[in-house]
């Protein structure tokens, strides 16, 4: 890594004499003539140190010092004056300064200053890129993947997290929204308050209010004290609400003044309570489809839906199926204390060929059922549930080496019909020929009259 250095001071013989010297040290140099003009380069945000003499015209030395560490108190400064006194290096170093030094400059002392300074930077933004890589990874490692469709989330995830916007979060069941919910709220400036969670379709709208809002004591049969909601908990922080969707429209109506308003009452109260959060919610339902039926709110859905983040099914990101199923292989066989080394090709090709409606969940579940039924070293063919086993089967025709071209076109066009469940249209539709060349050619194949029967479901 090259460094950038910026030189301010208004002697040009100075400015010069410490650009060729730090020039030959190898690093990138840029000079200025006054403060003014030192605080305007600074601005674009690539200078790693700056050596600024305290008395120059214009802005002067201690000002530029001052808003240079206001800017960023990462990048150090070296101050030169020629009228060095006690005062003037206490009170450089008070409002930030690296170092002080006086004028005629020492090129060796100060050759040893910015290397010191340098190296120190340079630990610095090491260690902000290891933190960044690692939070970027304890990202991943909750919602693993590298496909396009994923890292479009990804992308997302982390332009919307740094705001205040509410977000709404679609998809299957099982494709891991509350991960990407819980990744907003660890990437927001509200990380470090609380992230409270709603399953909205596991409450009955009775018990619902009461967990979103609070209730006072008496309020209802049972409330024998006075019970403070998610929202209050929230305060803050960030709510996620799941499967939104299933909310009773009396509920929808107070979540859009809360929305509105950051205000409620808790259930048989009358104070007014101010709260404030992020909302994040999650559906897999189509929410549109809910309003043109009137289950939900079109107002709410406005208000809720500021940022929407899809979050593709496993069958449509396949690329990830290698990386989730090694990921889940080595937490699942650590935690059941089995040393299983990996996943043979065959159970490999039926796991990257199932449709996985049950998405990520469903995966997940399947490499732990194969680790407690796996007997050897690697999980088997025959590890697999057998729904998983089976895709396969239908998904792959086996030809035989040696199989004549007459052969193969009868295994082909049988095993497509087989499929296809009988339905000779399909059938027809998947191997691109017409359905009286299908029907020709099953009668070549000499097959016996049940198999010649019209299919009740043929079209």
């Amino acid at each position: 890594m090259k460094f950038k250095i910026l030189i301010a001071d208004d002697e040009k013989g100075i400015r010069e004499g410490l650009a060729e010297s730090l020039e030959t040290d190898g690093y990138d140099v840029v000079i200025a003539w006054d403060g003014d003009t030192a605080w305007k380069r600074f601005q674009k945000g690539d200078i790693d140190l700056a050596i600024i003499d305290l008395r120059m015209p214009g802005m002067n030395g201690d000002e530029l010092l001052k808003r240079i560490k206001s800017e960023s108190l990462a990048v150090p400064v070296i101050v030169l004056t020629g009228h060095g006194t006690v005062k003037d290096a206490v009170e450089a170093m008070r409002n930030g300064a690296w170092d002080f030094l006086t004028k005629p400059v020492d090129i060796d002392r100060l050759s040893i200053l910015v290397k010191r300074a340098l190296g120190n930077r340079a630990r610095r933004l090491e260690r902000e890129h290891l933190e960044e890589e690692l939070e970027r990874q304890r990202i991943n490692n909750a919602i693993i993947g590298t496909s396009e469709p994923i890292r479009r989330v990804f992308d997302t995830v982390e332009r919307v997290a740094p705001t205040k916007a509410s977000v709404l979060i679609t998809g299957e069941s099982g494709v891991g929204k509350e991960l990407i919910a819980d990744s907003i709220h660890r990437l927001s400036p509200r990380k470090d308050r609380p992230f409270i969670k709603v399953h909205c379709a596991a409450l009955a709208e009775s018990i619902l209010e009461s967990e979103l809002f609070g209730h006072e004591k008496g309020s209802f049969t049972g409330a024998t004290a006075r019970k403070r909601g998610k929202f209050e908990l929230a305060n803050g922080g960030t709510l996620f609400l799941d499967e939104i969707g299933e909310i009773d429209q009396n509920i929808q109506i107070k979540l859009l003044r809360v929305l509105q308003e950051k205000q409620f009452e808790r259930v048989g109260g009358e104070e007014t309570i101010e709260v404030d959060i992020r909302l994040v919610a999650a559906t897999n339902k189509d929410l549109k489809e809910e309003i043109e039926k009137r289950n939900f709110r079109e107002d709410l859905y406005y208000r809720l839906n500021v940022v929407t983040i899809f979050v593709p099914p496993l069958r449509e990101r396949k690329d990830d199926i290698p990386l989730l199923i090694n990921a889940f292989l080595k937490k699942i066989s650590e935690e059941n204390n089995k040393p299983i080394e990996g996943v043979d090709e065959k159970a490999r090709s039926c796991l990257f060929n199932y449709d996985w409606p049950g998405n990520v969940r469903e995966l997940r579940n399947c490499i732990e059922s194969a680790v407690v039924m796996c007997k050897g070293p690697f999980i088997t063919e025959e590890d697999l549930p057998p729904t998983i086993r089976s895709a396969t089967e239908d998904g792959w025709i086996r030809i035989p080496s040696g199989t004549t071209l007459d052969k193969a076109e009868e295994i082909i066009i049988l095993e497509t019909l087989a499929a296809q469940k009988g339905n000779k249209s399909e059938t027809a539709k998947v191997l691109s020929i017409g359905r009286k060349t299908l029907h020709r050619k099953l009668a070549e194949f000499n097959m016996g009259e049940e198999a010649r029967k019209p299919v009740n479901n043929e079209s």
